[in-house]
Order: structure tokens, then sequence, then C-alpha cells
């Protein structure tokens, strides 16, 4: 009886191919099609754990940890120089899903720094900005602009402490000026002072004190002030 001998079925072979080409674990340099190039670690053909990336069009670095294809975790990015071409670090930090996302510093290439928290590649939270004017704010920020409670404090020793809305001074606050010894405390409206009262404040060891100090307020209770209306009312009419 013959026996009939069936073809042994053979997988196709770019099957093989393509699990050859998927990249799992340590991985040497892998060069993209437009010419990026990546060496560090791999999870099911994504960069995942502990890699470095290089941007060929900007020559950009990112080193650090990777999720599934994104940055996320503790990295730093750099960008080389225009002129010397040497890279200089433009953030150290944490990163969320490929954008800065939890605490982190960002180096500005006009000299300015920020140190404090992020949120989907803002400034959100609490951090404290070096401008280059040589002014400091540290306190609440909101979608990149200060934003809750903070300090400002200017180049010339004059500093603003209280409410902040968008990037302006807004709410309740106190504006001090060590050089004249005065405080001006009140409340801001965009950037603007409404109302308030100014008075000294440490007078004393002002460098440049006015030449008279401000007269004081003499505040009553109310309820005072009325049984003495009411007093004077009654002897008027007797």
């Amino acid at each position: 009886m013959p026996v009939i001998k069936h073809p042994k079925i053979r997988e196709p072979v770019f099957h093989e191919w393509d699990r050859k080409a998927q990249k799992s674990g340590l991985r040497h340099t892998v060069y993209a099609v437009n010419g990026d190039q990546y060496t560090g670690e791999w999870q099911d053909n994504l960069k995942h754990g502990k890699g470095t990336q290089i941007w060929k069009n900007t020559g950009a670095i990112y080193s650090g940890d990777w999720k599934f294809g994104k940055r996320d975790g503790y990295g730093s990015y750099s960008v080389p120089d225009p002129v010397t071409k040497e890279y200089k670090k433009m953030y150290t930090g944490w990163w969320q899903n490929d954008r800065r996302g939890g605490r982190g510093v960002y180096f500005y290439s006009n000299g300015e720094q920020y140190d404090g928290e992020w949120k989907k590649g803002l400034r959100s939270g609490w951090g404290k900005m070096h401008y280059k004017d040589g002014s400091v704010y540290e306190g609440q920020w909101l979608k990149d602009k200060p934003n809750g409670q903070g300090v400002l404090r200017l180049p010339n020793g004059n500093r603003y402490e209280g409410g902040w809305k968008a990037g302006k001074k807004h709410g309740p606050g106190k504006y001090f000026y060590p050089d004249k010894g005065q405080l001006l405390e009140g409340t801001w409206v965009a950037d603007i002072p409404k109302c308030g009262a100014l008075v000294d404040f440490e007078r004393d060891n002002a460098a440049a004190p006015t030449e008279f100090p401000l007269p004081e307020i003499e505040l009553h209770d109310p309820a005072a002030v009325l049984e003495e209306a009411w007093a004077m009312f009654d002897d008027n009419q007797n």
C-alpha cells in the first residue's frame, strides 16, 4: 500500500524575520529610518528601561528612563550649543508620558532657571524661578504662570508677598520697600493695587528713609464710636 506523504507546513520566511527583528532587552545602537539613534533597553519592540536617544535633526540627547516608547521616569535632556557645539543641559528631573512631569530643573537659553514642579510639560505646583533681570519668584504655579501664593523679590530689595493669578499680583498682599522703610498692605487686581494702607516698617533700619514718618492712623471700635455718637445726640436734645 503506497504511503502518502504530506508536505511539511512551513511558516512564511517573513514571520521568522519579524521575530528576529523584535527588540527586547539590552541592545546596541539601533538607527531609525530618519537617522535618529537609540542605545539601551527594549521591551516588546519599544524603548523600555534605561536608554539614550539622539535626534539627528537637532542633535539633542535624552538619557534616562523610558516606558513603552516614551520618556518616563528620571532623565536629562541636553542640546548642542549652536556656536561651540558643546552640549548644554536644558532639563534634569522627572518625566511623565514623554513630557516634563514631577520635580525638575530647567535651564533656559537666556540664563534663566526654574527649579520646581511640572505637569504635562508646564510649570505647575511649587517652584522657584530665577529671572535674567535678577528677580526671583518662589511660590505656586499653574500652567506656566505664578498662580496662588508666592513671593517676588526684586533686584533693588523690594518684595511682594501675597496672591497671584495668571502671572499677575491678585488678591490680598504686602509690598515691602526696605530702602524707604515702608510697607504697602492691601488688595491687588491684575497687578494694580486697588486699595490698601501705606505704613512705616522698620524705618530705623532703612537705607534711605523718607524725611518724615507717616502719621499713624488711630483705629476706633465701631461700637464705641456709635455709642459716643448717640451720647452726643442725647446731649443736643437736652
